[in-house]
């Protein structure tokens, strides 16, 4: 009798809340640079603009960043890829639609998301269950 020999498919590790967290507040610091350069340029009197200019210039770096790599420079140290659920890479269109539902995910210190990805077999917060995109590790 001869033995066949099948090749295992990779293991498909999907991301809880903890390292997901991590790689949210290490892009923090990034944003929170860019936030301390626009705000000493604009100055105290246009708190408001800087903010503003912070809080669209944060959304677009992550859209960009996931649509054009995958992940964010936070999420890259952290060795996490975002991924439409069959594994193939995410295009610009699930990008927007995963990261403008951050709106709702973020409620509440982000417990909304959290509660979400604690109870998904998945491990997929709002954004990422309309969009059909998972986070996974990639080391």
């Amino acid at each position: 009798m001869q033995s066949q020999s099948y090749a295992q498919a990779p293991v498909v590790q999907y991301v809880g809340v903890g390292p997901r967290f991590v790689a949210v507040l290490i892009d923090g610091i990034i944003i929170g640079v860019v936030a301390g350069i626009l705000s000493a340029i604009f100055g105290p009197s246009n708190a408001g603009v800087s903010g503003g200019l912070t809080g669209l210039l944060a959304l677009v770096y992550i859209i960009v960043m996931e649509a054009t790599q995958g992940a964010t420079v936070g999420k890259m140290v952290m060795g996490l890829r975002v991924v439409k659920e069959d594994g193939s890479p995410i295009s610009w269109s699930e990008s927007i639609i995963r990261n403008l539902l951050r709106i709702i995910d973020g409620l509440f210190a982000y417990l909304v998301g959290a509660i979400l990805i604690w109870t998904s077999p998945l491990k997929q917060r709002l954004g990422d269950r309309v969009a059909h995109t998972v986070v996974i590790k990639t080391r």
